[in-house]
């Protein structure tokens, strides 16, 4: 609720926010959360920190991820997010939607919207999910000169360049194009990709005292790593990106086998939230009561026109 009441809501920047998060001892954890009903579960388990991941983000819209969403389309989820939660919430910029004018634009627009950082990948459009194969580069000085218009343009928002480099290029172009990236302005690395404990230790070791992100997509490339396991390779946070919206999916499918088949959704009553637990989570007795506090019925004065025919006295 914190949204309307502002009673808790924080007057740092969400930028801040997220930095102050990565100094903290330790590895972050950001779980993916597609939506703001998300965004307030994950708040509820704990974190402290949330992430919208551009393939959760299509697939919610019936969409591949193929860089086909917009930047609009990014926003609409960034407040529902943000504003759910008051959670800092680290984007999924995709390809920063063109050249330097429109990373600029990204970034304020997703500052406006509420962002608190945003990680954008060097990859030529239409991108790819970085687990899948034969993706498409561009020049590192491209993707460069994006990471220096971001930095120009942003007021508060935590910049990760993304690299899908380890790939096509091995650890050695990975390795220099995240060096180029960090010169060019980059707040930390995001090395996509890396499939083994072999090269993500080798990538934090050529990268030392770079705040690191890792990426933990099921049935991806990655091993199931935990965050334990990420913090000992030398990595400072760790993103579930799209693993909320499976679950969700999953559960929807059953859902409507189940009706289909059974005529109803009587035999899934105990796989759902109860409507005292739904409340409870998106705080509708709060609003309730801050509709009753603000709105309340009062009875106008009674204040008769002036007729024409006679004088006011």
């Amino acid at each position: 609720m914190t949204y309307l009441t502002g009673s808790s809501l924080s007057t740092k920047a969400a930028g801040e926010r997220f930095r102050e998060l990565l100094q903290k001892p330790g590895i972050l954890s950001i779980p993916g959360t597609h939506n703001g009903l998300a965004a307030q579960q994950a708040k509820a388990a704990g974190f402290t920190a949330c992430y919208l991941s551009g393939a959760a983000m299509t697939a919610s819209m019936g969409l591949p991820d193929l860089g086909v969403i917009t930047m609009d389309d990014v926003c609409f989820f960034i407040r529902q997010v943000s504003r759910a939660s008051d959670l800092p919430v680290l984007v999924d910029g995709d390809t920063a939607y063109g050249e330097v004018i429109n990373v600029m634009t990204m970034v304020r627009n997703f500052e406006d919207a509420g962002a608190a950082a945003v990680h954008f990948e060097d990859q030529v459009l239409p991108k790819k999910c970085g687990h899948l194969n034969d993706k498409k580069l561009v020049t590192p000085q491209e993707m460069a000169a994006k990471v220096a218009a971001a930095a120009h343009a942003r007021r508060h928002l935590y910049i990760i360049a993304c690299t899908d480099a380890a790939a096509s290029e091995g650890m050695d172009g990975a390795v220099a194009r995240s060096q180029l990236y960090m010169e060019a302005g980059a707040d930390a690395i995001f090395p996509e990709a890396l499939n083994n404990e072999e090269m993500f230790r080798e990538f934090a070791r050529r990268m030392p005292g770079v705040p690191l992100l890792a990426n933990v997509t099921e049935f991806g490339q990655t091993q199931y790593y935990t965050k334990r396991q990420f913090e000992s390779f030398g990595y400072k946070m760790v993103i579930w990106p799209v693993t909320s919206l499976r679950i969700a999916a999953a559960a929807q499918q059953t859902l409507y086998i189940a009706i289909s088949r059974d005529g109803g959704a009587q035999n899934c009553l105990d796989d759902m939230f109860t409507i005292a637990e739904l409340y409870e989570t998106i705080e509708y007795a709060r609003f309730e009561a801050l509709d009753k506090k603000i709105v309340r019925s009062t009875i106008p004065k009674d204040i008769r026109p002036v007729r024409p025919d006679r004088e006011c006295c």
